[in-house]
């Protein structure tokens, strides 16, 4: 499966303007009671203002000109009443929507984590963490910013439209279609121009997305810039980067700008066209001057709602760029399912591969048709050339890959059939590169088990002092309470290791992999290391990927793992040669 967001399927896929807008109308749902009333007070809010040119136009013929100012008081106090009526349930649903924008942001940036959550490795290793924030943090507030100030002003603006088209047709049918013949061209060219501003903006936000990447890359690995000097290799890349979020801001602001002068030239040509018409009817005694007033009232409520259409619709079009970067990762599923359970077949193996073929995505075949087994309560040690294939092999192990053919059986039934819980409990993976989180030594070794969290610190050194885990804390300043920084830069890469190791044995799993989980750590340490090892529970099997060739000398059994294929190495000392060979003909 394709995961790349970025990719050509991904930016091919089209949404048209109504079933956009049918999908970020899905959204709400939820919020139909909260919709429904700010939907009324959009309806009372447009009809106060609809009907104070009415009242205009007839005060100015009734009263107005026959000099009955008495007349002139009272309907100036009716309209100062519907206008303030009118400010209010503006400001009501103004501060309603406000709301249901920020409880949708919520629900949808839970909905995208929550999702990023359940895709596998192979999605990570495709997509940029800085464009994945991106769509978090920016791509989410386009949406809020739509639904929490644009889309009540939307219907408001169709609203008092279409009740100001009403009044111009029935008032005089041939002056309203007069006036209302500019409406046809914007119309027009509203459809003809949206495809175009909302592939601007969908440009300018997936060059925002790579920006972000970019930032995130350079600060992530910002040690290893100081250590060569190469600043000006990412200041570089960062400058291009930038150059190219600008040229697209650019393509978007003009874009998402040249709505609002040709509806303000479109909105003089019927003003123009309601002036002349309307006095040539004066002056035929068909028309009055109040109605004439009322007119050009009811063309401006017709034309201006227009003109906020535009900046409005430059809202939603950006809305819906913002949703389809949104909506590719919420329709992505993950390629890991659960499978059905096909049953257990009898073994004593606690897991077997059989006939495994492994490729990346878009990638050569790396494995190639690998079967061997593991026994229970044994040590098996992986060994290999670089690039020979041992930590992809591990990870199938894991299953944080599936591979393109063959089978993975863990306790005699298919790892698939497993949930990730179930195989978590399982198996114990100590990766290269430990990640730890924000937090306390303690939080961290905890991670995921669940069984000593209401333990105190007290209580939980006496778990690591009966697993013979107690000894690592001497690494740590303030043992169980020693803060780690974000990304646990604060930390060593031995430390890490150090509480990796610990996380992953308190778990007791049934097969615990270690890929180069002594790799940075000291040669004291590690004979520690050796003997916790060596009291782990009977029935764990482990699997060891070292290059230290000490590292794997008690194993029980040694596969040596080259070119995709993987062969049993016999004695310690065939390990020794092939690798040798390996590192030689590599």
């Amino acid at each position: 499966m394709n995961y790349n967001l970025n990719s050509q399927p991904a930016r091919e896929k089209k949404v048209s303007t109504i079933s956009g807008l049918k999908s970020l109308l899905d959204l709400v749902s939820e919020e139909k009671q909260n919709l429904t009333i700010a939907l009324c007070s959009i309806l009372i809010n447009s009809s106060l203002n609809l009907l104070g040119p009415f009242l205009i136009g007839y005060t100015i013929d009734k009263y107005i000109q026959t000099k009955q100012f008495h007349g002139v008081l009272v309907f100036a106090g009716i309209l100062l009443g519907m206008y303030l009526v009118a400010l209010g349930t503006s400001y009501f649903h103004t501060q309603l929507m406000g709301g249901v924008g920020q409880r949708i942001i919520l629900t949808l940036r839970n909905a995208i984590f929550n999702k990023i959550q359940e895709l596998p490795v192979a999605f990570f290793n495709e997509n940029k963490a800085g464009d994945l924030i991106s769509r978090v943090n920016n791509d989410t507030d386009k949406l809020n910013q739509f639904f929490s100030q644009a889309l009540m002003q939307f219907i408001g603006s169709i609203v008092t439209m279409i009740g100001a088209g009403i009044f111009l047709l029935v008032i005089n049918w041939k002056l309203g279609l007069a006036t209302l013949i500019p409406a046809v061209f914007i119309l027009i060219f509203t459809r003809a121009i949206s495809p175009w501003v909302k592939q601007r903006n969908a440009q300018n936000l997936k060059s925002a997305g790579s920006m972000s990447a970019e930032i995130q890359e350079s600060l992530t690995n910002f040690k290893v810039i100081i250590a060569f000097n190469r600043r000006d290799y990412f200041r570089k890349r960062f400058d291009l980067a930038n150059r190219h979020n600008y040229q697209t801001a650019i393509g978007a602001g003009l874009a998402n700008n040249i709505f609002l002068p040709v509806f303000g030239l479109f909105s003089s040509l019927a003003q123009l066209t309601v002036l002349s018409y309307g006095i040539f009817l004066i002056a035929e005694g068909n028309f009055t001057v109040g109605l004439l007033v009322s007119y050009l009232s009811y063309a401006t409520n017709f034309y201006n709602p227009l003109r906020q259409l535009a900046t409005l619709w430059t809202s939603f079009q950006v809305a819906l760029a913002g949703w389809d970067r949104i909506s590719q990762i919420l329709t992505l599923e993950s390629n890991l399912p659960v499978a059905e359970d096909q049953g257990q077949t009898a073994s004593t193996a606690v897991m077997a591969f059989k006939d495994v073929h492994f490729g990346y995505p878009g990638g050569k075949e790396i494995l190639h048709n690998i079967s061997f087994t593991l026994e229970s309560r044994k040590t098996y040690a992986l060994v290999g050339p670089t690039g020979g294939g041992k930590t992809t092999t591990a990870s199938i192990m894991a299953r944080l890959y599936d591979p393109i053919a063959g089978q993975v059986l863990l306790k005699g039934r298919d790892i698939r059939s497993y949930t990730p819980a179930e195989r978590a409990e399982k198996i114990g993976f100590i990766l290269q590169e430990p990640f730890l989180f924000t937090g306390t030594i303690k939080e961290n070794i905890l991670y995921s088990n669940d069984q000593y969290a209401d333990f105190s610190n007290a209580q939980f050194l006496e778990v690591l002092q009966a697993a013979r885990l107690e000894a690592l804390l001497v690494s740590f300043e303030k043992g169980l309470d020693t803060l780690v920084s974000s990304g646990g830069d604060s930390l060593s890469l031995g430390q890490k290791q150090l509480v990796a190791f610990m996380r992953a044995v308190l778990r007791k799993p049934e097969l615990l992999i270690l890929d180069e989980a002594t790799a940075n750590i000291d040669t004291l340490t590690e004979q520690l290391l050796d003997l916790i090892l060596a009291q782990l529970p009977e029935e764990t099997t482990l699997v060891i990927i070292a290059h230290r060739l000490n590292t794997i000398e008690n194993a029980d059994e040694i596969f040596f793992i080259n070119s995709g294929e993987v062969t049993r190495a016999g004695s310690f000392k065939d390990a020794v040669d092939k690798l040798m060979h390996g590192r030689r003909t590599s």
